[in-house]
């Protein structure tokens, strides 16, 4: 569990770089989820193209997920919270993923 918590905030932090296309996630992540994420990714790519800030370039570049704290909240489901380190801070992610049909699917994506 913990290894598809991992990967799947890898994956989200890769998309919010623009280093990743969003629909790689697209099994992974709920279709509200997957909004959300693509929403954001598309508005710090806007910002940047507005501002040219250099900040906003390195948003979100070189994550690295440090650590990842799973809880099973009930049959099926599972919380868990991630620490990510990327060029510019640390931030906290948190994930609540449920069971459905044998495939597990994030239904919540929290990034800080």
């Amino acid at each position: 569990m913990r290894a598809i918590i991992r990967g799947t905030i890898q994956a989200a932090m890769e998309v919010l770089a623009g280093i990743r296309p969003v629909h790689q996630l697209a099994r992974r992540l709920d279709p509200r989820s997957l909004a959300n994420l693509q929403h954001r990714a598309a508005l710090i790519r806007r910002e940047f193209v507005r501002t040219g800030n250099p900040v906003l370039a390195r948003l979100h570049r070189n994550s690295t997920v440090r650590s990842v704290r799973v809880c099973e909240v009930a049959d099926g489901i599972f919380e868990a919270s991630a620490v990510v380190i990327d060029d510019i801070r640390a931030r906290a992610v948190a994930v609540r993923l449920e069971r459905a049909k044998q495939v597990w699917r994030v239904t919540e994506l929290v990034i800080g």
